[in-house]
């Protein structure tokens, strides 16, 4: 059943997260920045049809990356004119593969490239998102996504202008904005009647790389919070207005850690993993993953790609992160998260910093609570007082519950999960009410 079928994709009542009609709709997308410009429609039913075997909900892709004359730091060797009538007619084949397969499309109508290099601009941006406006406005798998890594202020009027079309013209399709690295939407647009979510870019930076001096450092720091993107969430909540809101770029697997220097090492597999449950247990509406090579959807292995890309996009599809995401969907579809919230209080141990911390997801009749480093920690249980409540271990890279306790009476638990023995050793200690057994 595709998504859309349960109704239109709407705020959920309490404001932070989504849902089909009353059905809860968990959002995990994956970049496919490329897809549009570098696919052919044999490879996008390839790349789309794995992404919904593994639990992908949504493909965030940009229909105009880039134009001819324009100086801007592409992806793709490939650019295509906005005049190109067969060029959209293969968006609309791609779009049409996406909604078959009961995926939404996260369309980006241009990439902020276009923007900032005036390509885009208050003469002629209502006229482009008309254009596009109209040619998907019937289609049920679309979600707009204004930006396109770029700061709200650097072109603010013709965001706000580009917004305000969408929304006149597809009231029904939710809009949201992705900005430059290390920032998040609400920086500039969280009052803005047409948009429906905030996204936040955490970025691909170490806590010890908050300024490389590079092309895409923030000359204006808001505040850098290295890898803690669980800190966007609660700086997009901290709002008297409530607005559903998710990490729409952390480090993809396989890239360069901090983008530029080729001797860095890699973000790999269990960073990815640790970016999703941070954020998501601390109440974003679910997360958006990234490859290196699927996001530019680099083919040919005989010319240099970004970011020290290792592999061609059709040998990455498969990378470990990708399958260990839809894991997470399942674990939070098992509860209702829709009526849970972070619930750090619960961790009577203290919480610890960086890569010590322990993220504590709380709702109805359960506690979830992600341990990084498979560190003891203790959790307080006051709340299952006269219920009857199992423990199971659930490990994010299989997806398996392995069960290990009877806590029923207690007060308190101090827990320390197995060690795997390998690099990763993060786990999710899932605690739930049962019927007596």
């Amino acid at each position: 059943m595709k998504p859309w079928e349960n109704g239109l994709l709407r705020v959920s009542d309490n404001k932070r997260y989504l849902c089909n009609g009353d059905k809860p709709f968990f959002w995990l997308a994956d970049t496919a920045w490329l897809l549009f410009q570098q696919c052919s429609l044999k490879e996008a039913y390839a790349y789309l049809r794995n992404r919904r075997d593994k639990g992908f909900t949504v493909i965030q892709a940009v229909l105009m990356h880039s134009m001819p004359g324009l100086a801007a730091n592409s992806l793709a060797e490939v650019e295509k004119d906005v005049t190109d009538p067969g060029f959209w007619e293969h968006c609309d084949k791609i779009i049409k593969i996406a909604e078959e397969l009961g995926l939404y499309m996260g369309l980006l109508p241009s990439w902020g490239a276009m923007v900032k290099g005036g390509v885009l601009n208050q003469e002629n941006i209502e006229d482009y998102a008309v254009f596009v406006a109209e040619r998907y406005k019937e289609r049920p798998n679309i979600i707009w996504i204004m930006g396109g890594d770029i700061r709200g202020n650097e072109g603010e009027e013709v965001h706000r202008l580009e917004g305000g079309v969408f929304k006149r013209l597809t009231p029904e399709k939710l809009i949201g904005f992705h900005p430059f690295g290390r920032t998040s939407s609400s920086y500039w647009f969280h009052e803005e009647p047409w948009l429906d979510f905030n996204m936040f870019q955490s970025g691909h930076r170490r806590y010890d790389q908050a300024s490389l001096g590079a092309w895409d450092d923030n000359a204006i720091k808001e505040g850098f919070f290295g890898e803690d993107n669980w800190k966007y969430v609660d700086h997009d909540h901290g709002h008297q207005l409530i607005k559903p809101t998710v990490d729409g770029e952390p480090s993809y697997e396989w890239i360069l850690q901090g983008l530029h220097v080729m001797d860095q090492p890699y973000w790999r597999e269990w960073d990815v993993r640790r970016y999703a449950y941070w954020s998501v247990f601390e109440g974003a509406m679910g997360h958006t993953y990234g490859d290196n090579a699927i996001q530019q959807f680099y083919k040919d292995g005989s010319k240099p790609g970004a970011y020290g890309v290792k592999e061609v996009w059709q040998e990455s599809m498969h990378h470990v992160g990708s399958e260990h995401m839809g894991h997470l969907r399942s674990l939070m579809e098992s509860v209702d998260y829709q009526k849970g919230c972070p619930a750090e209080e619960l961790l009577l141990s203290g919480q610890k910093e960086k890569y010590g911390r322990i993220a504590v997801f709380a709702g109805p009749g359960y506690l979830l609570s992600y341990d990084y480093l498979g560190e003891a920690f203790t959790v307080d249980l006051k709340r299952f007082a006269g219920k009857s409540i199992h423990a199971w271990w659930f490990d994010p890279v299989s997806g398996v519950f392995s069960y290990f306790a009877d806590f029923t009476g207690k007060d308190q638990a101090e827990v320390k999960p197995v060690a795997r023995f390998t690099q990763d050793n993060d786990w999710v200690l899932v605690i739930r009410e049962e019927e007596n057994q």
